[in-house]
């Protein structure tokens, strides 16, 4: 059998970079999913790579010695190095502090808790941070600004033919329900899970998708919903798709006749405006970010975490009417469309790394 050659890397431009966005992880997560949407765009305007694994081809990538060599280019302003978790300020105060490259460190937090000692301090050693919400900037101890992340409406679009979408997917043809997202107590499955398990046994028509990884210490909790649903006999309805590459995410929502986000707790909760921008009406949890995006009864409905029974009735009213739910996948749309621009965060970004490249090199020292 032939194979075609693996996709090239889209290459980063050769002129000294503005900025560098760290990807430390290589499986899928909420961080790998904005670097992969927001730095194509910003590659586009101004000089920026990505640094690491796990990103799809079309991301302009460096290796280690280019970002060794950026620290020490001559270039008018420093560059500015984008972190998004620990481990990439941690990097970050090694190529500054040790290593003694011209950089600037910026650091977005999108937690809505108070930091562990270890945090804090990283941050405290930040040049400047980002908030990804009003709701997480309260935990910050130190000037920030709050830049909402967007959505590239286009990729994120609703399909013109739902059952379409769900037949290219392989999955059976039924009003479907999703759940996007790591498999774990945090994020609320197990209330998706036991919500379905209540709703599906009255409602034949229709199926729920569980679509995310259960890392390894969440594999027996994995193991506890799929049998839970395989004793209501809702096996064949609630099923587990393989996680999937960034890049074929979008297909997944187009799938979708209603979004659900049981979180316990949530940083941002990018799944929610990927939902609303496909045109998904969508549950959500009073968590996270997702009171900011979400008008209540009117793109989808916000409820209290941890509790299936709260889930329940929502989820029902939306399952039972047709109308309703049409309604609601317009107003989705358009509030998105309205709101959350991916251009408008590539823009606000971008202003801050020029802003940070132009400043004093030791303000954070």
């Amino acid at each position: 059998m032939v194979t075609s050659p693996p996709a090239a890397r889209r290459a980063a431009s050769p002129e000294p970079l503005l900025a560098v966005a760290p990807n430390l992880k290589r499986r899928l997560s909420g961080v790998t999913a904005t670097i992969a949407r927001l730095v194509p765009l910003q590659a586009q305007k101004e000089p920026v790579a990505a640094y690491g694994t796990g990103l799809p081809h079309d991301v302009p990538t460096i290796g280690t010695l280019r970002l060794l060599r950026e620290g020490y280019r001559r270039r008018s302003g420093q560059p500015v190095f984008h972190a998004r978790r620990n481990t990439e300020m941690l990097l970050g105060l090694v190529l500054r502090d040790l290593l003694f490259g011209r950089w600037k460190l910026l650091f977005t937090s999108a937690s809505q808790r108070h930091h562990t000692a270890w945090s804090r301090f990283l941050i405290s050693r930040m040049d400047h941070v980002i908030a990804t919400s009003a709701a997480g900037q309260a935990y910050l101890a130190v000037p920030s600004d709050v830049v909402h992340h967007g959505i590239d409406i286009d990729s994120f679009s609703p399909p013109s033919d739902r059952a379409a979408s769900r037949k290219s997917l392989g999955l059976p043809e039924r009003p479907t329900i999703g759940c996007f997202g790591r498999i774990r107590r945090q994020k609320g499955t197990d209330v998706f899970v036991e919500a379905m398990i209540a709703l599906l046994a009255e409602r034949p028509a229709w199926q729920g998708v569980v679509l995310g990884r259960a890392t390894e210490g969440h594999q027996a909790f994995l193991g506890e919903l799929q049998s839970k649903a395989e004793a209501a006999g809702l096996a064949d309805r609630i099923l587990y798709p393989p996680e999937v590459p960034v890049d074929e995410v979008p297909q997944w929502y187009k799938a979708l006749d209603i979004f659900v986000a049981p979180q316990r707790w949530e940083g941002f909760g990018l799944t929610v405006l990927e939902a609303l921008s496909t045109g998904v009406p969508t549950v959500a949890t009073r968590v996270g970010a997702f009171p900011e995006l979400i008008v209540d009864g009117e793109t989808g409905f916000l409820i209290e975490p941890g509790n299936e029974n709260a889930m329940i009735g929502p989820l029902a009213g939306l399952m039972d009417n047709e109308a309703e739910r049409k309604a609601m996948a317009v107003a989705a749309r358009r509030y998105a469309e309205q709101h959350f621009s991916i251009e408008t965060e590539v823009e606000t970004l971008l202003a801050i790394y020029r802003r940070l490249a132009n400043e004093s090199w030791d303000s954070a020292r």
